[in-house]
C-alpha cells in the first residue's frame, strides 16, 4: 500500500512554483513571515549552513550543536561549525534569511530546498527548486541587485 501522507512541502511545491515564461510564482499567502526560513523552529531544514561552505554540499546539522540565531534555531553538524557560524554569522548565513534567492529577486518569498544551493562571491543563497535555481543562475548578480532592494520589505507585504 502507498503512504500518500503529504508533507506541507509537498503541498507547497505543487501549488507555489509553477514556472511561466521564466518565472516562478509565489502564494502571497507565504508573506509576513519571520525574517529567517525555518520550518516547525528549525532554520534551513536542519542543514548546517557552514556545511555548505566546508563539504561543498548540503551538511544535516543535528540537535547536539544548535544555535539560536535571529529567534530560529540553527543546526549544524559538529561543534566546529556552530563555533565558526557563531564567530561570523554574516559570512555563512544563508542570503534573503534562507528564503529562495529567485523568488527575493521576484519580489515574493518562498521556502527552499537543501539541495538548490550556490555560493556566488562568498555567500551562499537558496532556492526553491533545481529549477528555480537553474532560472536564477542565468542573472546572478542582477537577481541579487533586484533581492537586495527588495529584501526585506517583501517579509512584510
Amino acid at each position: 500500500m502507498t503512504d500518500l501522507t503529504l508533507s506541507r512541502r509537498h503541498v507547497l511545491a505543487g501549488l507555489i512554483a509553477t514556472p511561466i515564461a521564466g518565472a516562478v510564482l509565489v502564494s502571497p499567502a507565504l508573506a509576513a513571515s519571520a525574517p529567517i526560513y525555518t520550518e516547525e523552529g528549525i532554520a534551513w531544514d536542519g542543514h548546517d549552513p557552514v556545511g555548505y561552505f566546508t563539504n561543498g554540499a548540503p551538511t544535516p546539522g543535528v540537535p547536539e550543536f544548535s544555535f539560536d540565531y535571529k529567534g530560529s534555531k540553527v543546526l549544524f553538524a559538529s561543534a566546529e561549525n556552530r563555533d565558526m557560524f557563531v564567530a561570523d554569522p554574516d559570512k555563512y548565513a544563508p542570503q534573503f534569511g534562507g528564503y529562495c534567492a529567485y523568488a527575493a529577486s521576484k519580489g515574493y518569498i518562498a521556502p527552499t530546498v537543501p539541495e538548490a544551493w550556490t555560493i556566488y562571491e562568498g555567500k551562499l543563497y537558496l532556492n526553491f527548486s533545481l529549477r528555480a535555481r537553474e532560472l536564477w543562475s542565468k542573472d546572478i548578480p542582477g537577481n541579487i541587485a533586484k533581492g537586495n532592494s527588495n529584501w526585506p520589505g517583501i517579509l512584510e507585504a
